[in-house]
Formats: C-alpha cells, structure tokens, sequence
C-alpha cells in the first residue's frame, strides 16, 4: 500500500488536507527541464479538482492522457465513482478537506505538480483533440526561446460554453496555462481566478476550452446556492468588493426567485452606477449592463432606456461588438431600420475576422441571432436579395425555425423558382433523404400557403419512408 503523501506547508487554517498518490508512476524517464537544467521540450501537468464527477471525468482527463507528462486530480469529498476512474485512467489523485475555498483546493493541486507549465481545467471543460495539438505546439514553441518565455508566462486561450446538446451559449477569454514557476496562485474563495500582470499572458484565441454547461446543470449539482454562500461569505469580509457584488447578482438572477431577482437587479444597478468598469472588472461589469438591455429590449416602453444603457456601455467597452448586436435590435424595435442594417452588416464584416472574436461574449457564439437582425431589417426595407440571403444563413444553423422557413419557400415561389430548383436548393440546408427533415419543410410550406409544394415534399417524405 502506498504511503500517504505529506501536503506541503501551509497556513494553519488551511492545512487540513491528506494526500493520497496513484499507485501508477509518472511516464518512464520523466524529468523536467527545470530539473534538468535546460530549455528542452517541456513537461506539461493537468490540473483539477472534483468531486462526483464520474460523468465528466473520463472526458476530462482522455483529451490530454497521451499529451501530457502528468494529470492530476484532487478530489474533494466525492461518493460516486470519480476517484476510482480517474485513477483507472492513470491520473495521480490526491484528497484535500473541502474548506469552502475553491483557491485552497486549486492552489494545492497546483502544489503537486511537477511539469514545467501547468494546465488547470475543471472536470466539465475539455480541449478537442486538434486544439489539445495547438495548445502543447503552442507551450513548446513559447517555453523554446528564452526571449517568449520570459514574456509570456501565461497563456490564454477561449472558453466556448456549450449545452449538452452542442449549442453555443458564449464565448470569454481565460487564463489556464501558465508557467510552474510558483509565481501563480488563484485568490478568491469562488470566482476564484490567476492574478496577473496582463502583459505576461499570450491570448490565442483559436484554442478553445469546451465547456459544458446549463442551468438545469448547475441547479442538479447545487452549483447555484453554494456559490451565493461562498460570494456572501467574502462579501462579510469585504462588503466593498464590487466584483463580488456582480457575481452574486449573477447567481441571485439564476434562482429565478422573485425577492432574489430584486436584490440581483440593485445590485447591478450599483455596478453600473458606479461607471467605472475598473473597480469591478470588466466582464462582470457588462455583464450588469447585458441584463438590464436583454430584459427590456423587446418592450416598446422601455426603448429608450436600453438605448441609452447601450450608448453608455458603447462608451465604457468601445469596439465590443455585443453592444453593437444589442443597438441593432434596439434600432429595429424604433422602426430604424435601414440604420439597423448597415451596423448589423458591419458588426457580420468584423465577425468574420477571428481576432474579432476577442471582442464579444454574446454574438460571437451566436453569429445566427445578428443574422435575425437583418432578416428583420431586410424585410421591412422589401431587400429580398437581403431576405433570402439571411434566411438561408439562420437556416442553416436553426433548421426548426418554420417561422423563418415557411416566408423563405413563399418568397422563392414567387420569385420564379420552380418547386425542383427550390427543392434543391433547401437540401443545402436540410437533408432529403430523412423524412424527419422533410416533414419540417412540408410543415413550414403548408402552414404559409404553399400548398402544392408541401405536398410534393410529403410525398417524397413517404417515399424515403417506403
């Protein structure tokens, strides 16, 4: 039986932890070059910490198994499987006391690793294996020159919140690599984050961070109400804290209890009072702003006022594209349409440049709803070259969208496409040979008056069915 591993020194209140290694050793002949004193290719620790994860855990370590010099899990108190297939999968696993501190517990993992560079990921995030490849092309490429390594410690990449089904929800920027040189350590009992100088991190947006996320998720694994006791817990400490303040507000929304809905929306209206994004920080600061704009954007009373948020958040965060989103629908609800359009065209320009991506949360994960914009814009001005072209685009990536698809067969039909071309052209967007698909498009067809169409494609759906 092995040893129980001594946790390293630490403040009192803090050392309550037993570590217990992976009877399986590091890979044969691992050493890194650190300890060997040169700048070889380096070595690579991942780094996490769970609990009742096995839903996640395989996932979470099978991206970098073959990559990577160590993967090290910490287990906080799990009852399920975790432990058990994290280390059938050859992790290192260890167990620390939960404290209510995810810095302790990620500060500690930290602790156990070896490698060169640490990547630090949650059991829920993954790379795909092409961006696993980039991500340890990129470390080598850095940790090779002496000159970049002294300059970028950190390396940032993109976090792609996604649902279980795939859909993207948004897209932020987060620094998880970073060098293993004990000059980085996460600070914050929750919302826990590197604190760093900003000129020490590389940003390569192109490698993406999948994470996997939903309300019903969160509210599964009591994510939300633990972390409003953790942020109340440093607020006791700091009330002042205006970051803290936004993320509990954030959490609060989540509940979606009615007295929580009030304390979050007063507490995102003194982030914005306050009109200083420095003192809260940014994201969470446009986050405060996101809020109160989608809420009311739809209401022809409150217009004004989400026009005049947007003009101030425009200010603060200039260049940042999900403003220009929110302005256009903010242009479209006030019968601006013709101005909707040409910005909603401009932020389409930008978003197709991927050093643009950086600039956005909201739009640049979903790319369709600008598209809406200007189905929406297109249509009041009678551009039907404009029609079809944004309805073939949100199409192709909403195919149930009948209330899209049907206007768009009509338009066709009387533009002079025979029901054969018109066939045609929506098996781009659709597949004809699954009946499923095919009934969508009868459905559409017949519900605005195409008639004779929806039924030749009935029948081909009967067809495909034998």
């Amino acid at each position: 039986m092995a040893k129980k591993k001594k946790s390293k020194k630490r403040s009192p209140q803090r050392n309550t932890s037993t570590a217990r290694p992976h009877a399986g050793q590091s890979p044969v002949g691992f050493v890194s070059s650190r300890a060997r004193g040169g700048s070889d290719t380096p070595a690579i620790s991942q780094c996490m910490i769970v609990k009742n994860e096995e839903k996640n855990i395989e996932r979470a370590l099978s991206w970098g198994k073959d990559l990577l010099a160590e993967q090290i899990v910490v287990d906080t108190g799990s009852t399920d499987r975790t432990v058990e297939l994290a280390e059938s999968m050859g992790a290192k696993v260890f167990h620390f006391e939960w404290i209510d501190d995810f810095a302790a517990a990620k500060n500690y993992a930290i602790e156990q690793a070896t490698g060169d560079w640490i990547v630090v990921l949650d059991a829920d995030e993954y790379f795909e294996p092409e961006d696993a490849k980039k991500l340890v092309s990129c470390i080598n490429s850095v940790h090779a020159d002496p000159k970049l390594r002294n300059k970028h410690k950190i390396i940032g990449c993109s976090l792609y919140n996604i649902t279980e089904k795939g859909e993207a929800i948004s897209i932020s920027n987060l620094t998880r690599v970073f060098q293993n040189s004990g000059e980085f350590r996460y600070k914050g009992r929750v919302h826990e984050a590197i604190y760093n100088n900003p000129n020490d991190v590389l940003w390569v947006s192109d490698i993406k961070i999948i994470h996997i996320t939903s309300p019903e998720i969160r509210a599964e694994l009591g994510k939300v109400e633990r972390n409003i006791k953790l942020i109340r817990a440093e607020l006791a400490e700091n009330p002042q804290n205006l970051q803290m303040k936004g993320y509990l507000a954030e959490a609060l929304v989540s509940t979606e209890k009615e007295e929580a809905i009030i304390e979050a929306e007063n507490l995102f209206n003194e982030l914005i009072a306050e009109g200083d994004s420095q003192k809260a920080g940014d994201m969470i600061t446009r986050r405060a702003y996101n809020y109160f704009i989608v809420k009311n954007a739809e209401n022809p009373q409150k217009l004004e006022y989400c026009k005049d948020l947007c003009l101030r958040a425009m200010k603060i965060f200039p260049g940042w594209l999900d403003y220009d989103y929110f302005y256009t629908i903010i242009l479209n609800g006030m019968g601006e349409h013709k101005q909707a359009l040409e910005l909603a065209m401009q932020v389409e320009k930008k978003l197709a440049n991927e050093k643009s991506l950086a600039n956005s949360e909201i739009i640049s994960a979903k790319p369709y709803m600008l598209h809406v914009q200007c189905l929406m814009a297109a249509q009041k001005l009678q551009d039907t070259e404009k029609v079809l072209k944004y309805a073939a685009l949100i199409l192709s990536k909403e195919k149930n969208l009948t209330g899209i698809l049907g206007p768009y067969i009509v338009t066709q039909l009387n533009n002079g496409k025979s029901t054969d071309e018109l066939t045609e052209m929506l098996g781009s967007l659709y597949n004809l040979n699954d009946p499923q698909d095919l009934l969508i498009i009868a459905r559409a067809a017949k519900d605005y008056g195409a008639i004779q169409f929806a039924r030749q494609i009935v029948a081909m759906a009967g067809e495909r069915r034998g």
